[in-house]
């Protein structure tokens, strides 16, 4: 359930935070969140965490949505999206809120995504996708799902992204509900951009300051790796994209 108190608008942007078991640092993501220029309201939807996360997100100055059970990102951002409609429904808005999706571990770094939503809210793009710079890694990543991504969103759309897998991105209310339903899990943003490029969105990528928790190579880290690689070969699949290899493709630069 969500808890929120009807008050005069002040802003025009709702941050969308899907999260699973990130007690520790929601805190400072939401408090981050928050003090973006333009932004009133921050839900946070608790992807059925086993720890505090939703008390965390809560005492932080959230809206918090629960899962009982884990949905996967996909479900967390339809369903954030969907309590922020209905605020703004309750609000009577005349326009709904721009929305801006943000990782629960991004903690202060988060105040850094106030540039996703100047384009957007100056009508240039439908959305708008971060560009991180180098991120600290305690050893492998994620590469090989990277390249997959992009070349299968070139292969699809003609659009070459940057970082296809970048989560921290901001949309209008129209082109979210014209991506809808979202690409299962993890394949979420090579759907987004597949999706909403093909039907005319204007999309662009925008550097920012941004900075995730360090990522390991234990056993997690790489069953982790594979459940993503799965979600967007599926997500690809879907779209007429599988079975791009890696450096075949050129998009547009």
């Amino acid at each position: 359930m969500a808890e929120h108190t009807t008050g005069t608008p002040t802003g025009d942007t709702a941050v969308v935070i899907p999260a699973y078991d990130e007690a520790q640092r929601i805190s400072a993501t939401v408090e981050a969140a928050r003090s973006i220029a333009g932004v009133d309201l921050v839900v946070v939807v608790d992807d059925g965490s086993r720890d505090e996360t939703a008390a965390a997100a809560r005492a932080a100055g959230a809206v918090v949505a629960r899962h009982g059970r884990n949905r996967g990102k996909a479900g967390a951002m339809e369903t954030g999206a969907a309590v922020v409609a209905a605020i703004d429904e309750r609000e009577a808005r005349g326009r709904p809120r721009h929305l801006l999706f943000l990782d629960a571990d991004l903690e202060h770094t988060a105040a850094a995504a106030a540039p996703l939503i100047d384009s957007v809210r100056s009508g240039t793009a439908a959305m708008t996708i971060a560009v991180l710079p180098p991120q600290l890694r305690a050893g492998g990543g994620h590469g090989f799902v990277v390249r997959a991504a992009r070349d299968g969103i070139a292969r699809a759309c003609g659009f070459t992204a940057t970082q296809p897998l970048s989560g921290q991105r901001a949309l209008t209310r129209a082109a979210f509900e014209a991506a809808l339903p979202l690409a299962a899990g993890f394949g979420v943003e090579t759907g987004l951009t597949i999706d909403l490029v093909r039907k005319g969105f204007p999309v662009e990528e925008v550097e920012v300051e941004l900075h995730h928790r360090v990522t390991g190579t234990d056993f997690a880290a790489q069953r982790h790796r594979a459940r993503q690689y799965a979600h967007v070969a599926r997500a690809l699949a879907e779209r007429g994209a599988a079975g791009a290899l890696p450096g075949a493709i050129r998009g547009r630069g």
